[in-house]
């Protein structure tokens, strides 16, 4: 699976941000034809990513470009402006439901075909955001194996619930835990809302931190000055990394006693435990080799 840990937005009808982003490092560059573009830009911010796509993607990160929902009438035009070789996927606002993911599904499959890819080749990410999406989570992310990621919005969300969304985010975290469950399940990555106070590398942090023991495995930035915070949240620390590699030398020790459990710094090391030890290593070399 490719690793999604930071997903920068750079809005779509600004060529010189666009420009500018090419020389960052995220893991993923997002241009945006959504929220970021006012009504009366859509039409150059789309004209403007798909002439920027083939720059973009010689860059090194994946570019998965935000388009505009279902039903904003935009979609089918923003799909075919972008579908073709130099994208890893698109990103779809408010898919509330299976038959939301099929509908952007077929519109891939057909421009797919017009430029000559493979079947399923683009990715999706839709975005869950919605009172609806939240109900059908799981639904959602299990509708296509086109799916790689599920996003959850929670400025969309909070403003779908008529609720105000707050530093504290206690009015969100029954969403988030949701949408990381059901990615889980679904075998795709969960990732996390934006953190919209710029020039807070603390709160970031403290953001971050907690939608990675949420489950979330990614996060969306707004500025480039958020990718390095999310990227070492996202990542396993040299400590983690060290005493990984201790569980599984002990669990591998107590084996070959002919025991299944054994205990390290006072802690029982038993299959879940080593297992996730394993996942954690695997994670960090797939880090690595993504940098």
């Amino acid at each position: 699976m490719a690793i999604t840990r930071s997903l920068l937005f750079v809005p779509g009808n600004h060529v010189r941000m666009l420009e500018k982003a090419i020389g960052l490092r995220p893991d993923v560059y997002v241009p945006d034809m959504e929220d970021s573009v006012p009504l009366a830009e859509k039409s150059n911010a789309r004209s403007t990513v798909a002439s920027m796509l083939p720059r973009l993607a010689s860059a090194g990160p994946l570019v998965i470009p935000r388009v505009n929902s279902l039903g904003s009438g935009l979609l089918e035009d923003d799909l075919a402006a972008v579908v073709g070789p130099h994208v890893y996927g698109v990103s779809v606002g408010k898919v509330a439901s299976p038959e939301d993911v099929a509908a952007v599904s077929d519109a891939l499959e057909r421009l797919e075909a017009a430029a000559g890819l493979d079947s399923g080749a683009v990715k999706l990410v839709p975005w869950i955001e919605t009172a609806l999406g939240v109900v059908n989570a799981y639904a959602v992310c299990a509708a296509s194996p086109r799916i790689i990621g599920v996003a959850f919005g929670a400025e969309d969300f909070t403003a779908d619930m008529a609720i105000e969304r707050t530093l504290a985010q206690s009015e969100v975290e029954y969403p988030r835990r949701v949408v990381c469950l059901a990615a889980r399940a679904a075998g795709v990555s969960a990732l996390d809302t934006p953190y919209f106070t710029l020039r807070d590398p603390e709160g970031l942090g403290r953001d971050a931190a907690t939608a990675k023991a949420f489950g979330f495995k990614g996060k969306f930035a707004i500025h480039p000055e958020q990718i390095r915070v999310i990227n070492e949240t996202f990542s396993p620390s040299r400590a983690e990394i060290q005493y990984a590699r201790r569980v599984v030398a002990a669990f591998e020790e107590a084996e070959r006693r002919g025991t299944a459990a054994t205990s390290l710094d006072g802690r029982v090391v038993d299959v879940p435990v080593v297992e996730r030890a394993r996942g954690l290593l695997a994670l960090a070399e797939e880090t690595i080799r993504g940098i």
